[in-house]
């Protein structure tokens, strides 16, 4: 169990680099450990508390002007409080290395979508329903396996949006999410989800670091170009590091 942690601090420090520099992808490397080390339950309470710490770092702390996109924000925080809802169930019925392949499942599917889909098909992220699906499934996960990114960034690079606007974006949602997702596993009596104060004071400061490792990397994917790359390299990690964790 201890080099299990070890792990999980390593995943924890891996993840909030990944975060800082695309925006997205802090549960997608830490989830995989995170649910064997703490138990699913506790898992999720405590993906919740670090990726708020992460999106904060993002959007308060690095002396500019955040520009998330208010409407869509708005629509898929809106929409996924049912989701929310559909999420603890599936959280209470499944053991973690279940929800272990449930992550990396979502993961292939929105892979495969960016990889396959065609470009006029990924355009009509502007379509009314696509933020309503977005924030449904994103509600679903959070509160089942804390991994919102996929389903949030298949609707936002489908609009077209520059890079900084999506990761601004998709902070916000997570936010969001995180306060409806508290408030789901409150309502619903879902014990087992609070945070150990130990393990958050231990895994806090690598979040604080991992931000400051990861923001200048993501100037230089920006301005080099590779920012469409780095996040189809990231959801193949995912995959990768999600099905070595569920069979080992």
């Amino acid at each position: 169990m201890t080099g299990l942690l070890v792990l999980a601090a390593v995943a924890v420090l891996v993840g909030s680099i990944v975060q800082s520099a695309t925006g997205f992808g802090f549960a997608l490397v830490a989830a995989p450990v995170l649910f064997p080390a703490l138990g699913p339950k506790e898992a999720i309470g405590t993906l919740l508390v670090l990726a708020c710490v992460g999106s904060v770092l993002i959007l308060a702390t690095e002396r500019r002007r955040p520009r998330p996109l208010g409407l869509d924000a708005s629509v898929i925080v809106a929409t996924s409080i049912p989701g929310a809802v559909a999420g603890i169930v599936v959280l209470r019925s499944f053991d973690s290395v279940t929800l272990q392949y449930a992550v990396t499942g979502s993961v292939l599917v929105a892979l495969l979508v960016r990889r396959y889909a065609p470009r006029r098909a990924l355009a009509e992220g502007r379509a009314w329903w696509s933020a309503p699906a977005a924030g449904l499934a994103a509600g679903a996960l959070t509160t089942s396996t804390n991994t919102s990114g996929p389903p949030l960034l298949l609707h936002l690079t489908g609009q077209g949006r520059e890079p900084s606007r999506v990761r601004d974006t998709i902070n916000v949602c997570y936010l969001g999410l995180s306060a409806v997702s508290a408030l789901a596993l409150w309502a619903t009596r879902t014990s087992g989800a609070v945070p150990d104060p130990v393990v958050l004071a231990a895994t806090v400061p690598l979040v604080v670091l991992g931000h400051r490792a990861g923001r200048p990397v993501f100037a230089r994917l920006v301005g080099g170009g590779s920012y469409e790359a780095v996040l189809t390299g990231t959801l193949v990690a995912a995959v990768v590091l999600g099905l070595v964790t569920a069979v080992l």
